[in-house]
């Protein structure tokens, strides 16, 4: 056996290190070196490739990290104190000591709950009412109402959760037992249920209708590889009516698009539909506007599909589930709410929810519509800029 070991050595040896020997070295350090040195050169002068494998993959973590982290990290409210006793403002700062829930507005008792779910301002009101204090210091249970915008099943059921235990924390430190104390009367408007897929079809709808913008980037690269852009050149077209001309068609098949998904939404999924319908297809043309400029840009700064696909993927699909306002509300951290902000899907996350579950008017969206047609104008401007017909 030592024979054999000491003769597989001695053959490794030769094949390894003679380099004028028969038998031709197995391995060279030296062209190794070489072809690294290649690899490099490579990956430095292709931007595509360096950000792959160098911005890529902390860029997807950030991104992927958000689905294992599903806690609601701030939730505004409304407060009516009826009771208006040291009590109750004791009870109302110990709910926010920990910046979890947070009092945007001071109601008062004729203030309609639906009035402030409608323009945005808080995620639930809480209500306490007259005679809260009295019914404590008694023994007798008292109760608080709450109630929340169901349109976002995740916090709603988050926010529930969250008030009950600390409204059975704060009945226990004053009477020193959990059976009695406070009670929660809770309720959920616009999804009473709070299933969470009355909430979601109306937000995937953002996701779903990126779909056109990613088939007008592929229309857009694939002309440059098949080489079909070559007769483009020969042609009186300008650059601005070739790509006027192409986000007009695209823009009008994803319209045509959009009737069959809301046909699913309200048919299938039978998802309430409160708003106007007019109103929807003419936010949803201003989306696709917006979602087309990206994807103008995006096929002017590369030359084929596959990578056109994975920017779209990359601007649309991942950000839309995980920052986008889809799954959680937009992250308070000022980097990530900034990257929302400027991403389409956020905006038309809340004008699909806004139409289909709470029945909210042009006029109250005016803001979300405006921001998307800054955003299509600007990509549509910058794709101009970039676009020329010249082979490169």
């Amino acid at each position: 056996m030592r024979g054999y070991i000491w003769r597989a050595q001695r053959y490794l040896r030769v094949v390894i290190w003679q380099p004028s020997g028969i038998i031709e070295p197995m391995l060279s350090l030296r062209r190794t070196l070489a072809v690294v040195r290649k690899e490099f050169r490579h990956i430095g002068r292709d931007g595509r490739m360096l950000f792959l494998v160098t911005v890529a993959p902390a860029f997807l973590l950030l991104l992927l990290s958000y689905v294992f982290s599903l806690d609601v990290e701030r939730i505004t409210i409304a407060v009516r104190d009826l009771d208006r006793t040291p009590l109750s403002r004791e009870f109302i700062a110990r709910l926010t000591a920990d910046g979890d829930i947070v009092v945007a507005v001071q109601s008062e008792e004729h203030d309609d709950p639906e009035a402030l779910f409608r323009r945005g301002a808080v995620d639930a009101v809480l209500t306490i009412p007259q005679g809260f204090a009295a019914a404590l210091l008694k023994g007798h249970p008292a109760e608080v109402q709450c109630v929340v915008d169901g349109a976002d099943a995740i916090m709603a059921s988050q926010f529930i959760g969250l008030l009950e235990s600390r409204v059975s924390a704060f009945g226990a430190r004053l009477r020193g037992s959990l059976d009695r104390g406070i009670e929660v009367s809770s309720r959920a408007w616009y999804n009473e249920t709070l299933k969470s897929l009355v909430s979601m079809v109306p937000g995937m709808m953002a996701v779903i209708l990126c779909m056109p913008a990613l088939a007008l980037a592929l229309a857009l690269t694939k002309e440059k590889e098949t080489g079909s852009f070559e007769g483009l050149i020969a042609t009186p077209v300008r650059g601005s009516e070739y790509l006027i001309g192409k986000l007009a068609a695209y823009t009008i098949s994803g319209l045509g698009s959009a009737i069959p998904a809301w046909l699913v939404a309200t048919l299938w999924f039978r998802v309430p539909f409160r708003g106007n319908l007019l109103e929807f297809f003419l936010l949803t043309a201003d989306y696709l506007f917006a979602s087309m400029g990206i994807s103008l840009v995006v096929s002017s700064l590369v030359k084929n599909q596959q990578t056109a696909m994975f920017l779209i993927l990359t601007v649309f699909f991942i950000p839309s589930f995980f920052i986008a306002g889809l799954i959680l509300p937009v992250s308070n951290e000022p980097l990530m709410r900034a990257i929302a902000y400027l991403l389409p899907t956020t905006h038309f996350i809340t004008i699909s929810r806004g139409l289909f579950l709470k029945g909210l008017s042009l006029e109250m969206l005016t803001r979300q519509a405006l921001v998307l047609a800054m955003l299509g104008w600007c990509g549509l401007l910058s794709s101009l800029a970039l676009f020329s017909k010249k082979l490169k």
